[in-house]
Parts: C-alpha cells; structure tokens; sequence
C-alpha cells in the first residue's frame, strides 16, 4: 500500500490548510482534481459527522483508495444553531462567501448575543466502509462588519477573541494554529502512525483470497465434452 489518502475536496484553499498542516507527514495528499470527473456525493445528512462519513465513503468506493473528508461550518447561538450543515450554501445554491456572509449580518442586525463556533468532523474512510472520525472545534463571535481579506468562508464576520482579530484579518499559518480544521487536523496528524497502521489492514482486507483450484483438478481441460 502506498501513502496517499485523497482529499475529498475541490477546494483549493482547504486542500492548501490540509496540505501545510500534514507537510512533515508520510502522507501524499491528492484532491478530487486529480482523478477528474467523478460522480458527486450526496450531503444531505443532519449532522456534521453524517455529512462527513458520506463524503468520504462514497469517495473511497469510487476510488478505491482511502479518503478523508471534512464537513465543517459555523453555528450560532442566537440563530438556533443556524447556518450549521448548511453554512456553505446558506444564501443558496451556488453562492459566493460574501453572499452567505451578508446573510448571516442581516440577520445578526439586531442581535446582542453573537457567540458562535466554527465545528469540523473529520472522517477517513476506507473502500470497505469502515471510517475514523476527529473533530475540532473553535469558539468566537460574529462581527457587526466584514474585516479583513484573508481567509474563506465566514472568516471575514468571525472574531477569535485570543488574537483580537477575525480570521480574515490574520495568516493563514496563524488561524490554522486554532481554526476547528486545524485542531482536527493536529489530532489526525498526532496519530499517524496508528492511522497509517490502521489504513494497512483495512485495505488488506479488501483483497480477495488466492483461489483453491483443487475444485478443479477432476476435470479434463484436454478433452471437448459434448452436452
């Protein structure tokens, strides 16, 4: 078995977070671009861990190689948990990160209470089925205002109260320290070595038994048999 693991994204931003937080690992990290067209995996689970499982079973079958997906996304307090497994597409289908973000300030307009939490679940799994999960999380606040230019998602309305900034105001390296992905990530890459372990005897399983041909050793091969 060799090291790559598939990341079951074509987003390019997270598969450039995956791959500076694995650099010192054995793993070759490939994305979904790298096989070409594939047949997209349904989302529509109610929880993060659902969502994350589909992604990256239904990517391993089509595969056949181990795949990790992440389904992460913003929770606030005040708004019941909202946007949640839905923070990607939460003005709609096919939306831009500021759309979803402007969504998300009308409706915090005339809230006080701004707590909220970015969540992400990690799920790697293997052809056969069987998965490990990590999860990550991390605490802040929603902003009255857009700040800051870096980053993706609601990092431009998300303040981390450690750094006195939002996400979108700081480098990448730096969020990545305390992001729910990174935190995730920091528990995956801490077990790699069980991981990779783990990964050998799963996909070994997949192989088929060497076949008993001592069934076979009464017939004729050399002869036509008339029926």
């Amino acid at each position: 078995m060799n090291n790559i693991i598939v990341l079951a994204t074509n987003n390019k931003n997270k598969v450039r977070e995956f791959k500076e937080l694995l650099k010192d690992s054995p793993i070759e990290i490939k994305c979904l671009q790298d096989y070409g067209p594939l047949p997209e995996a349904v989302e529509d689970g109610e929880t993060f861990d659902d969502n994350a499982y589909k992604k990256s079973s239904h990517y391993a079958r089509v595969l056949g190689i181990p795949c990790l997906a992440d389904d992460s996304g913003l929770v606030v307090d005040a708004l019941d948990g909202r946007p949640g497994v839905y923070s990607a597409r939460y003005a709609g289908e096919n939306v831009t990160d500021r759309e979803n973000c402007d969504k998300l300030l009308e409706e915090m307009k005339d809230q006080k209470k701004r707590s909220a939490h970015f969540m992400c679940v990690l799920s790697l799994a293997t052809p056969g089925g069987p998965a490990l999960t990590w999860e990550g999380r991390c605490d802040g606040e929603i902003t009255e205002e857009r700040r800051g230019e870096s980053g993706f998602g609601y990092d431009p309305v998300f303040f981390y109260p450690d750094f006195d900034k939002t996400f979108a105001e700081v480098p990448m390296d730096q969020k990545s320290e305390v992001s729910h992905r990174g935190r995730a990530m920091a528990d995956f890459a801490a077990e790699i070595d069980k991981v990779m372990v783990w990964l050998k005897l799963r996909m070994s399983e997949l192989k088929p038994e060497k076949p008993d041909h001592k069934e076979f050793e009464h017939n004729d091969w050399s002869k036509e048999r008339m029926v």
